[in-house]
């Protein structure tokens, strides 16, 4: 745990220095850094305070329609909700898997851990692409943007049926982890998806990426320049087609003028350059409500182990600060 204080307060001042000019060794400075110092103690001790939420566990709702369901197992999501706690906000989650072996069910550790903690969790299961490069088994499947259309379904049955389930629609956010976070953050970026369901990006509070990739020309070149540049066709061409245009218009990097959620940017260590790359152009705009953190003491597992199943996680109490508070962060 005092590791992670340590690392978390590092990375606190580093996002201080690199929103303003290169700070001065000051009794200004100073001050900022017991700031910062303060700041991350009480995430870390908050996670110790707080009340626990006995939790209620809803599965396999259906969120398409009754005869619409090309597979049945994967088009639902499952609810974990706070019992006794009424307007409470929810995380619409979205697991990771390359777009292609996600499993809803492997995210309720999260839920869970989040839900005791007074926040709902929706994890969202779709429709997944092949994957032979990983299991030869894996070689039927669906491309982009059937993904998308089904993150954008269940977001629509989420919103109109919270009356029924206690949550508060003003309180949405939405998030995910590897291609998750993908996901999450295409559907504030690019309003299509939600907007053929009468809806807005708008109707989110933030968005919470963790540990994806955003561009997909980019992604794709370097692993076409890897040590496994059969990736380049077996995953990425599999996933969203072999056209250039097709990487183009499913990477969020280029809706970046659309970008009004707030959003609590998280990566790994593992998946590092690819969050660089896309919080470098968001400096690149006007938009600022953003919070980067890094846990490069982690690897891509490992940081899902971590706000996944660990007792006390540093990072899950970050996402926990930024849902209760996204202004505050």
């Amino acid at each position: 745990m005092k590791r992670e204080f340590i690392l978390l307060c590092y990375l606190y001042l580093v996002k201080l220095s690199t929103t303003s000019e290169k700070m001065m060794v000051t009794k200004n400075t100073i001050r900022v850094v017991f700031t910062g110092v303060m700041l991350i103690g009480q995430l870390i001790a908050q996670g110790q305070t707080e009340k626990q939420y006995t939790i209620n566990e809803i599965p396999d709702l259906l969120y398409v329609k009754e005869g619409s369901v090309q597979c049945d197992s994967l088009q639902r999501l499952n609810l974990v909700l706070p019992q006794d706690l009424n307007n409470h906000p929810l995380l619409i989650w979205i697991g990771g898997g390359a777009w292609s072996y996600g499993d809803r069910n492997v995210e309720m550790d999260l839920a869970r851990n989040l839900s005791k903690r007074g926040i709902g969790v929706a994890s969202v299961g779709h429709r997944l692409s092949p994957a032979v490069w990983r299991d030869s088994s894996l070689h039927t499947g669906i491309q982009h943007p059937k993904h998308m259309e089904d993150v954008a379904t269940a977001v629509k049955w989420i919103y109109e049926n919270a009356p029924n389930y206690g949550y508060d629609t003003s309180k949405l956010f939405i998030g995910g982890f590897s291609s998750g976070a993908h996901l999450a953050a295409l559907a504030v970026m690019d309003s299509t998806y939600l907007l053929r369901h009468g809806l807005s990006p708008h109707i989110f509070k933030g968005v919470i990426p963790i540990s994806g990739t955003y561009d997909l020309p980019n992604y794709r070149h370097t692993l076409k320049n890897g040590s496994r540049p059969e990736l380049a066709e077996l995953h990425v061409d599999a996933v969203f087609g072999g056209a250039p245009q097709d990487l183009i218009d499913a990477s969020p990097i280029h809706y970046l003028e659309n970008l009004s959620v707030p959003m609590l940017l998280m990566c790994d260590n593992d998946l590092y350059n690819y969050t660089r790359l896309f919080e470098d152009r968001i400096r690149e705009t006007n938009f600022r409500n953003v919070r980067v953190v890094y846990a490069y003491n982690r690897s891509h597992g490992g940081l899902w182990r971590d706000i996944s199943r660990a007792s006390h996680s540093t990072y899950r109490n970050v996402i926990i600060s930024f849902v209760k508070d996204p202004s505050k962060l």
